[in-house]
């Protein structure tokens, strides 16, 4: 997926989702001439492949991917930032793993929910992980 996206040489990022950014539609592109240009970029395709790598091996990135997929109808230059610092982040975390524990099992699980995330239209982002020995499971 790095290779695919060119960036595969890039900076290694710390998170899947900077602390403080806000993507609105007030970022989509206004102009034809900025609308041409986001055609060049392969937001949805980016979008796609995070999804499945969320689905099958990266539950970390959930929460990104949810708010950069919002934004496939119409994407601008600050949403395709925030889809390469999730791959950013996918170079810095690619070898880690989950190791269990052989000791007794013990499930824990995790909620949170922010009402009116999204600033256009107004809908709440929820998320919960369960944890098995201290690894995340879902």
């Amino acid at each position: 997926m790095l290779v695919r996206y060119s960036m595969q040489n890039s900076k290694k990022d710390l998170l899947p989702f900077r602390h403080g950014v806000h993507l609105s539609k007030k970022q989509c592109p206004k102009t034809p001439q900025e609308v041409e240009d986001m055609r060049r970029i392969p937001y949805a395709s980016a979008v796609g492949s995070l999804m499945y790598a969320m689905l099958c091996t990266r539950p970390d990135i959930c929460y990104a991917v949810g708010i950069v997929s919002r934004y496939q109808s119409n994407p601008g230059l600050d949403h395709w930032t925030a889809v390469k610092i999730i791959l950013m982040y996918l170079r810095r975390t690619r070898d880690y793993m989950l190791v269990y524990g052989a000791k007794d099992l013990i499930l824990t699980g995790y909620t949170d929910s922010d009402f009116q995330t999204d600033k256009d239209s107004r809908k709440s982002t929820s998320g919960s992980v369960f944890t098995l020995n201290r690894g995340a499971v879902v």
